[in-house]
């Protein structure tokens, strides 16, 4: 194991700060122990800046990601007290640093978690950026506020749930309950899974392992299983990973009932619940209708191949 690998291993067991995504267990849960790799920047002994990716070689070239199911990585820096104008200058000269770090590359991309609003040292560098959004409670301490936040529409569906279709949601199901459900909702849209089955099963160990997610599913007095979601946490916020429903029992409520009971959990065991966000509209909506709040995170991404940037250009021509 490379030693940058190891020393990354170590402050991951001791920094909180680190975000879920980019800990170690969830990348070797998700990318495969051999397949990832970090750029560190150290100082007086301290590693103060890490970069982690997931380094794939297909047809020849080299691509920096990130796994499945892993909804942001990018820099994380060590937190200091100083003033921002320090704080930005030291920023600066780690995120160059972590660029000469990274191995040669023919395509950078990665989703950047929410909390790095600062990507310059990159642009600088001739990489490129995208603003995506997606929503958060960044307070989970008042249910009673988080009810009133609801969208008319979204209290409309988790009463009806409750009451014209008796749902009861279920926390003590497995992964191979939940499934079904999730496998369902991509075929209803035409739609191949993204992830196989062991896949999933390899990152639920690992977060099962690590006491970090949880299932809920909405069942009826039939044992009929309307909808599910799949939540993960650490101890900064909880996260939507997944979600699936019965396309025959769409009309139920059951998926924001699942929710709902979702974020009063997360309440219990975080800060924050991110509904991941999506650029798809329908999507989007649905997650706004919970009041979360509209947050803006970087895809930032660098593709110095003429290849596959001529690859690219025709596949978006092709699109239009």
């Amino acid at each position: 194991m490379k030693k940058s690998v190891e020393k990354y291993r170590a402050l991951c067991t001791r920094e909180q700060s680190i975000p879920l995504f980019s800990q170690a267990w969830w990348l070797d849960a998700t990318a495969g122990v051999e397949h990832w790799d970090v750029a560190l920047v150290e100082s007086a002994g301290e590693v103060v800046a890490a970069l982690p990716y997931m380094l794939k070689k297909r047809y020849g070239f080299t691509v920096l990601s990130q796994p499945a199911l892993t909804q942001a990585l990018g820099p994380w820096f060590s937190e200091s007290a100083r003033k921002a104008s320090i704080r930005l200058a030291l920023q600066k000269n780690w995120m160059e640093e972590l660029i000469d770090q990274l191995p040669k590359f023919d395509r950078y991309s990665q989703n950047w978690t929410w909390v790095n609003q600062n990507w310059l040292p990159f642009y600088w560098a001739k990489f490129n950026q995208t603003t995506r959004y997606t929503y958060i409670l960044h307070d989970l301490r008042q249910e009673e506020t988080l009810w009133q936040g609801l969208q008319a529409n979204i209290r409309g569906d988790i009463k009806k749930a409750r009451s014209r279709f008796g749902l009861n949601v279920r926390c003590d199901l497995t992964l191979d309950d939940f499934l079904p459900l999730n496998e369902k909702t991509f075929q209803r849209q035409g739609m191949k899974l993204p992830y196989s089955r062991e896949f999933v099963r390899k990152l639920d160990d690992a977060c099962v392992k690590n006491n970090s997610r949880a299932i809920f599913i909405a069942e009826d007095g039939e044992g009929r299983r309307h909808a599910g979601i799949y939540i993960v946490w650490d101890k900064n916020s909880a996260y939507y990973l997944m979600g699936g429903g019965d396309p025959q029992l769409r009309n139920s409520g059951a998926t924001s009932l699942c929710m709902w009971e979702a974020i009063k959990f997360a309440a219990r065991v975080t800060q924050r619940f991110d509904f991941e966000g999506s650029m798809i509209e329908p999507v989007e909506k649905f997650f706004r209708g919970f009041g979360a709040q509209q947050t803006p995170y970087f895809f930032v991404n660098k593709t110095p191949s003429r290849l596959l940037r001529g690859i690219s250009f025709f596949r978006e021509l092709r699109a239009t």
